[in-house]
């Protein structure tokens, strides 16, 4: 089911709403994808200062996410997953978690031995899974408690 022309409006105007409090110009973009049924991406481009959008390790990115899915499900029954992105933030971060996934997974089948990630947010680790998924020869767990949950990249048995 496609998302509401005025639930699109809505957010739009939210975003950039609350980049503009920051004092920053921006430019919104709000496009359907079909990675999950309603899911809604933001794609914010500012000229400058994208750092202080994004955060570190994206913590401010989550965080506009977050307040603007909260603000708009006071007046909306349903809503889809909602992702914000800044200057193409988390594209060229889930290339760059996918390369090292892949060269751990190579170290792995050279060594025979398993190796673990470094901590990462669930969104993140959901992406490793997902694209390691297609190695029959390697095995993925997540262990630990978040914030310092892992992935454990192993031979599969």
């Amino acid at each position: 089911m496609p998302i509401p022309e005025t639930q699109k409006e809505k957010i739009n105007s939210l975003v950039k709403g609350i980049i503009e409090y920051m004092n920053l110009d921006c430019r919104v973009d709000l496009r359907e994808e079909s990675i999950e049924k309603n899911t809604l991406l933001v794609s914010v481009y500012v000229p400058e200062r994208a750092s202080f959008l994004i955060g570190k390790n994206g913590q401010n990115l989550s965080a506009i996410e977050h307040i603007v899915r909260s603000i708009i499900l006071k007046s909306e029954k349903e809503i889809g997953t909602i992702l914000v992105d800044v200057n193409d933030y988390r594209k060229s971060r889930s290339n760059y978690i996918i390369d090292i996934a892949k060269h751990a997974v190579m170290r792995v089948r050279n060594t025979q031995r398993a190796e673990t990630l470094s901590p990462m947010p669930p969104h993140e680790r959901r992406i490793v899974h997902m694209e390691l998924a297609s190695y029959p020869d390697i095995a993925t767990e997540s262990i630990g408690d978040d914030p310092q949950r892992r992935i454990i990249i192993k031979p599969y048995p």
